[in-house]
């Protein structure tokens, strides 16, 4: 979902890429499912490693209004967002101290 834009002068050509941000359904859906991937290999696979990296990549997909600016977004959401990349970095710790193999 992106544009591309070709301009031009007189003296020269451009081309611009602008990036449009997915609708937020969509990136819900993403978020959910990454989570609950890192469940998964957290839980059942005991893959804590691979957990981590689930989650942290669910952050990417921020299943809020993403054009909304940080400092306007309410509490609730800046919380959830903050445990989210708490519990990605409890698995990436668990995964590198406690669980050497």
């Amino acid at each position: 979902m992106s544009e591309l834009f070709l301009l031009h002068s007189s003296k020269s050509l451009f081309l611009i890429y602008k990036r449009t941000t997915m609708k937020t359904s969509f990136n819900k859906f993403l978020y959910i499912g990454f989570i609950l991937v890192g469940l998964f290999q957290a839980f059942f696979s005991k893959d804590y490693m691979q957990a981590a990296s689930s989650f942290a990549i669910g952050l990417i997909f921020d299943p809020f209004d993403q054009e909304q600016k940080w400092n306007d977004r309410p509490t609730w959401q800046k919380a959830v967002l903050f445990v989210h990349l708490a519990v990605a970095a409890a698995f990436f710790g668990y995964a590198i101290g406690w669980n050497d193999k």
